[in-house]
């Protein structure tokens, strides 16, 4: 009986690894290469278990700034790339990486800066006047520095405005960080800074910090998602990858985006062409 018992486990624990072992194997997974506000924002934990609920496909983020995610997708370590800096993206596909971009959603850029606002920009709607005051007054400004969208975008204003900035101007302050980060730098130093609003909302570190400037057009601030392209990148998980490009710009992909919110403000804004 003991070894009728025995054999019985035996087998049935061979069963469970054998069956496990094949859960294990059939699991679908993607890369996904993007900027750090998609992930500081809470969007990725916010949708990414609602995408998997509905095809069971793990997505596994690597958060950067946009020019490292990009490049991440040119060595083919990465299935997707969602980034936020239209410029480089359609560089991306010109280049053969992927062979389309396909716009998801968008938010806008904020000034930030502290309350005692020593450069005198609050209340203003452009940001080129604002990013003269600064220099002018040469107050303490925080700059990704990270080849990010979001550094690309402050890198364009400062060249709107006429005016060169280099580390090796006391009051410009390169971090090489991601949004959080810098946000967190400005905050320490009461300096002002470049966000995207959705980083913004869901920081909780904020000191004296406020939002100066907003609502210039220029502050618009568009993502793209992109497939790393399979003929380029055998290892590209192309069925997978282009479920999740398909979940983001479908009604529901696009109603779920709409309902991410933080303190009752939406925090990202879907405009997928349909």
């Amino acid at each position: 009986m003991k070894k009728l018992i025995s054999n019985f486990l035996l087998s049935l624990l061979a069963a469970i690894s054998i069956n496990g072992s094949q859960v294990f194997a059939q699991e679908k997974s993607i890369v996904v290469s993007s900027t750090t506000s998609t992930e500081q924002s809470g969007l990725f934990d916010f949708i990414l278990p609602i995408f998997k609920m509905k095809t069971g496909i793990n997505v596994k983020v690597v958060a950067v700034g946009t020019g490292q995610a990009l490049d991440i997708g040119r060595r083919g370590d990465a299935d997707v790339v969602f980034v936020h800096d239209k410029p480089a993206e359609e560089i991306f596909v010109q280049e053969g990486y992927s062979t389309k971009r396909n716009e998801v959603m968008y938010n806008d850029f904020v000034l930030i800066g502290p309350k005692s606002d020593p450069a005198k920009v609050g209340g203003g709607k452009d940001i080129q006047a604002a990013f003269q005051k600064i220099a002018s007054a040469q107050a303490p400004f925080v700059s990704r520095g990270d080849k990010s969208g979001t550094h690309a975008a402050e890198l364009r204003y400062w060249k709107s405005a006429g005016i060169t900035v280099s580390p090796s101007q006391g009051w410009y302050k390169e971090t090489g960080s991601g949004m959080g980060p810098a946000l967190n730098t400005a905050s320490a130093m009461n300096g002002y800074i470049l966000a995207d609003r959705g980083t913004w909302l869901s920081f909780k570190n904020r000191g004296d910090l406020t939002i100066l400037v907003q609502g210039d057009p220029k502050l618009f601030n568009q993502y793209g998602v992109m497939l790393v392209n399979p003929a380029k990148f055998p290892s590209v998980k192309k069925a997978e990858g282009q479920a999740f490009i398909d979940w983001l710009v479908s009604k529901n992909g696009q109603d779920v985006i709409a309902s991410y919110q933080i303190g009752g403000e939406q925090l990202f804004f879907p405009n997928a062409k349909k």
